[in-house]
């Protein structure tokens, strides 16, 4: 008997040995957390582990730790984990280009803002552009457009071309004018070159005829756009993003993107809109869907209206403060209901920008009359900022996914109304009745339109105030959606408007391995806290991109 149980114990001991020899081999084990997985129950875990840039099992501390062996260990010490960061709705290369530009965010006066062009013409004589972003004159004491003759006061022989905080309308001088050979101004498709009241141009573009300038622009070399993107990368990385929607590229800018890829010169994930002209979706249609690890093509981004700060949308009853105009359409509706056919046919997402009632009207009856099993095809519309009440139920009928940018509503609710009038504002920035709707809504920034930090965001959509807490009680609370609907419509709702909830956008076994770790737990802390988060690690694939000092 006791020759057995020698047997027996040595059995044992020999099983739990090669047990602990034997655990699964693994590239890293975090645990310790609180981790928000954001699936299908919104459950929470203690720990996960990670092979080859994939969750493979996540559970408690003591689980995973029992069952996996790791090249690198993380104690996450407490802290709350969440799904990379996904921006639905921004503007990559658009960034890079403004962190080598004038920003001009905040600026509170046209006279700042000259102060601002001669301090950087100061500090780069060589340029031999000026390019600024920023300005918005809603936030100015003078509301009105400014124009061009201080600019051809202090900068009479070096040419300006300052985009307005929308990207929809731009101020330019005389001698970026002179460049383009515009000695008068003409009629625009779709975009407006204004005049004062003597018929003199006043030096501010509207849509479409930015265009006229901005093509004498000289473009960036290859090497400093890389270098510029490399910058903005960062940037996001340390705010938690980890994928991100470029909402509109020119062939030559996908390109681009195509070769930095190809050569692993980036690692934030990338779903990259083509933009709107017909000689490159025509290109991209012959050739068919991109997709590689980090970069897909697979949308076709239209422009249908402008925006509302610029009185560019077209809305379906004058504007408030304007009833001379009502906005106007970039294209036609003929050519609109032409492309939005031909790009039926094929396997092509399209998503289109529409910011006025009447533009959401026009995009959602043209999307009805071509979208064939509309859940499947996941046709968007970009910001979707003021809705006909009689409007609303055709994101249900149609399947059309509303993509909006929460931080619209907290810039533009200073002024919207004085746009709109109170009845047309209740459709406006109706974030909670898209969502009923659809079913789920899809979270973007917009940015450098807005601040790329999702938890900005994620702040205003909650709470409905901006950083200082205005307004009391919040704008419009009826349409602030809960912590939870924010967070999946940043995570996992944003990847399924890409068409890839398989792959990534919540913390399951098989899905990318993408998270960030935040100093505070946004789904907890009090509201008026939201803003002041800082990320404390970023990881895509399981590779750390961003680590806080």
């Amino acid at each position: 008997m006791k020759t057995l149980y020698s047997i027996l114990l040595l059995i044992a001991i020999a099983s739990f040995t090669v047990q602990c020899t034997t655990n699964k081999e693994v590239d890293l084990i975090v645990y310790n957390a609180k981790v928000y997985t954001v699936d299908s129950v919104f459950s929470q875990k203690e720990a996960f582990a990670i092979k080859d840039g994939i969750f493979v099992d996540m559970g408690t501390s003591e689980e995973i730790q029992n069952k996996y062996l790791a090249k690198e260990v993380i104690d996450a010490e407490g802290k709350a984990i969440y799904p990379g960061f996904y921006d639905a709705h921004a503007h990559f290369l658009m960034l890079a280009d403004m962190l080598e530009q004038v920003n001009l965010n905040g600026t509170k006066s046209y006279e700042e803002v000259i102060q601002k062009l001669i301090a950087y013409q100061r500090e780069n004589p060589d340029k031999r552009w000026i390019i600024g972003s920023g300005w918005d004159q809603n936030l100015w004491e003078d509301k009105n457009f400014p124009t061009k003759d201080s600019l051809d006061k202090y900068f009479p022989e070096t040419p300006i071309f300052l985009s307005r905080v929308d990207y929809h309308t731009a101020l330019v001088n005389s001698q970026a004018l002179h460049i383009a050979q515009l000695d008068t101004t003409r009629p625009v498709s779709g975009g407006l070159m204004a005049v004062d009241s003597l018929g003199n141009f006043t030096g501010i573009l509207i849509d479409n005829a930015m265009e006229l300038i901005s093509r004498h622009i000289p473009v960036p070399e290859e090497h400093q756009l890389l270098s510029g993107l490399h910058k903005a990368q960062d940037s996001l990385f340390s705010v938690g993003l980890t994928s991100v929607v470029e909402a509109g590229l020119s062939l030559e800018e996908l390109e681009h993107l195509k070769k930095f890829y190809q050569l692993d010169s980036l690692k934030i994930r990338n779903y990259a809109m083509i933009g709107g002209s017909t000689r490159d979706i025509e290109r991209y249609i012959r050739e068919g869907i991109y997709e590689s690890e980090r970069l897909t093509i697979r949308s076709v981004k239209l422009m249908a209206d402008g925006a509302l700060g610029s009185r560019g949308a077209c809305l379906l009853e004058p504007y408030s403060d304007d009833p001379l105009s009502q906005g106007f359409l970039l294209q036609n509706p003929k050519e609109l209901d032409d492309i939005i056919r031909r790009i039926a046919r094929t396997p092509f997402q399209i998503s289109t920008h529409a910011i006025g009632d009447s533009t959401n009207r026009l995009v959602l009856d043209t999307y009805g009359k071509y979208v064939k099993d509309g859940k499947k095809r996941r046709w968007r519309i970009e910001h979707a900022q003021v809705v006909s009440p009689s409007d609303f139920s055709k994101f249900a009928q149609f399947h059309i996914i509303p993509s909006v940018q929460p931080t619209h509503a907290t810039s533009d609710m200073y002024w919207a109304e004085n746009r709109l009038g109170t009845d047309r504002i209740k459709g406006a920035y109706a974030y909670n009745t898209l969502l009923k709707q659809y079913g789920k809504l899809v979270l973007g920034s917009d940015f450098p339109v807005e601040h790329f930090n999702p938890l900005y965001g994620f702040h205003a959509a909650v709470a409905r105030v901006d950083k200082n807490g205005f307004p009391v009680g919040g704008f419009q609370m009826e349409n602030a959606i809960t912590r939870e609907q924010a967070l999946r419509g940043m995570t996992i709702w944003a990847a399924f408007s890409c068409f890839q909830e398989k792959k990534r956008g919540s913390i399951e076994r098989g899905k990318d391995a993408d998270f960030v770790i935040l100093d505070e737990d946004i789904m907890i802390i009090p509201d008026n806290q939201l803003r002041e988060v800082k990320t404390l690690r970023t990881v895509i694939a399981g590779e750390t991109v961003f680590l806080r000092d």
